[in-house]
């Protein structure tokens, strides 16, 4: 696998990038020069070092209340990789499940799954998003549970039709006649088959759901607004996006960085698991 990883470009340019922010993730509190809450309002919207006014104790410069920028971002990567993450792993297992269930078994659990996801999928989902939001009110758990169930619909319907198409193989009807129970059959024999959609699926989820996060805060709803995450950053800069540029620009390069090694490297790893492409 690694010898695989080796030599695709992109694949290791997206595995590097990927590596590159959760160990920033990771080491937060060694890396970041200051509290990322604390204000200093004689010190607001100071540009980053190499611009003119810059100065070497802000590197990134500050935002409207004086808070280092760079402090910020290195922090908020731990929550925006967590709530994309731990989101999209959620959806995936939800999807997946409900997918497979609904693929294999087909009659009235077929017609349960999918008239659930039509309905889900029939409400504009920033409004569903925001009426959760509204109830359970502001936190962590509460943003990913949304990014859960903004994304299993997804999964459900691509695994189910992959399921659909499988199920009805030749080698599906031999160990189904050897004896081998559903669950095995499912799990064994079926599933391997249809990791590589759920990979490309999880990784644009992991894009979608950074976007969510971002939408939430920006109206006020996602995560607590004393917790540092890429989507607040860029919602709280719109206000200077002329005056103070790198306060937009920054945590985008960061969201854009991400995205993209998620996707190198999903493409990759894809590749390298699918089998029919070694056919």
């Amino acid at each position: 696998m690694l010898k695989s990883l080796l030599k695709s470009k992109t694949g290791l340019l997206g595995a590097a990038l990927v590596i590159l922010v959760i160990c920033i993730a990771l080491f937060a509190n060694i890396i970041a020069p200051a509290d990322p809450n604390k204000q200093n309002l004689l010190n607001k919207y100071k540009p980053p070092a190499w611009y003119e006014g810059g100065s070497i104790d802000h590197l990134l410069g500050t935002d409207s209340l004086g808070r280092d920028e760079l402090s910020r971002l290195v922090h908020g990567s731990r929550y925006t990789l967590m709530v994309a993450f731990v989101g999209t792993i959620v959806a995936g297992a939800a999807g997946v499940l409900l997918g497979s269930l609904s693929g294999y078994y087909g009659g009235i659990i077929d017609v349960a799954i999918m008239r659930i996801a039509e309905i889900q999928l029939a409400f504009p989902f920033v409004l569903l998003a925001l009426f959760i939001a509204a109830v359970l009110g502001q936190g962590l758990g509460n943003v990913i549970f949304i990014a859960g169930l903004s994304g299993w619909v997804r999964y459900a319907r691509v695994v189910r039709g992959e399921f659909m198409a499988i199920k009805e193989m030749e080698y599906i009807e031999a160990v189904r006649a050897l004896g081998c129970r559903n669950m095995r059959i499912i799990y064994h024999h079926i599933m391997p088959n249809v990791i590589s959609p759920i990979i490309v699926i999880g990784t644009l989820e992991i894009a979608k759901i950074v976007l969510m996060e971002a939408s939430l805060s920006y109206l006020g709803v996602g995560i607590p607004i004393i917790i540092p995450t890429w989507g607040r950053m860029l919602s709280e800069a719109q206000v200077a996006i002329f005056n103070a540029p790198w306060l937009s620009a920054l945590p985008g390069l960061f969201i854009l960085l991400t995205v993209l090694g998620v996707n190198l490297f999903g493409d990759w790893l894809r590749d390298y698991l699918d089998p029919r492409l070694d056919v």
